[in-house]
């Protein structure tokens, strides 16, 4: 079985959170939001090594009052937070050192990811090579033109939502990477998936997430994130 990694991306400023406290770090059920990602993935038994990816300026005051009080003995390096979210991931990439395995790669600001969702990634990695959790849509989507029109209405039944973990094989999302460099454009890059499926042949297995596994992005997150963390620790 290879050994599997999981990178935690903890450096965003989260301007949308009009918050002068980054959003990983807000109050949320007791402890900062980051503390219930770190917490899924220590406890899950798939998972050998984490690799934490935050502000420099932050890393000290992390280490001091959330992963050493926590006990995350699975935490084996912390990394800089590049400019953009692709760089962040690339310093996180940098330190692992094996060549073979796989990593998961998540948002900190998803805190309520569960074992199992972790479980069915690292399982679907293994088989696939590529993964990333997900979820059909609800709702009907329109694709709107420039001027706030709509242009078209695609088929909900094809469509899904993205999150995290995304799970790969290491060579995999380091050729990825690589070829992301050689390029010289990563204007559009949201997420690691689409990197395998723009400069890989491997396609990305759809690994079945949670609705409940919701990022942190505006105020508006926060009570709905309490309920669901509430709940988790719960079951």
């Amino acid at each position: 079985m290879s050994r599997i990694y999981a990178i935690i991306l903890a450096g965003g400023v989260g301007r949308r959170m009009r918050s002068a406290v980054p959003k990983q770090y807000l109050p949320l059920c007791g402890a900062p939001v980051i503390a219930w990602s770190l917490m899924a993935f220590q406890k899950s038994p798939e998972i050998d090594g984490i690799v934490l990816v935050t502000a420099e300026a932050d890393t000290d005051w992390v280490k001091r009052t959330i992963t050493d009080p926590m006990h995350i003995s699975k935490l084996m390096a912390f990394a800089p937070a590049g400019k953009e979210r692709y760089d962040s991931v690339q310093n996180g990439l940098s330190a692992i050192k094996d060549e073979d395995g796989i990593v998961l790669i998540h948002d900190g600001a998803r805190p309520a990811v569960t074992e199992e969702i972790i479980a069915r990634c690292c399982a679907d990695a293994e088989e696939y090579g590529a993964c990333a959790a997900a979820m059909p849509v609800k709702d009907t989507i329109k694709v709107a033109d420039e001027n706030g029109f709509v242009r078209s209405t695609p088929d909900r039944r094809s469509l899904w939502m993205m999150q995290t973990p995304q799970a790969f094989r290491l060579p995999l999302i380091r050729e990825a990477y690589r070829k992301l460099e050689e390029s010289g454009d990563k204007s559009g890059v949201t997420d690691d998936a689409m990197l395998v499926e723009n400069f890989t042949d491997v396609k990305v297995r759809l690994t079945k997430g949670s609705y409940s596994n919701i990022k942190i992005t505006t105020p508006e997150d926060l009570p709905q994130a309490e309920i669901l963390v509430d709940r988790k620790m719960l079951s």
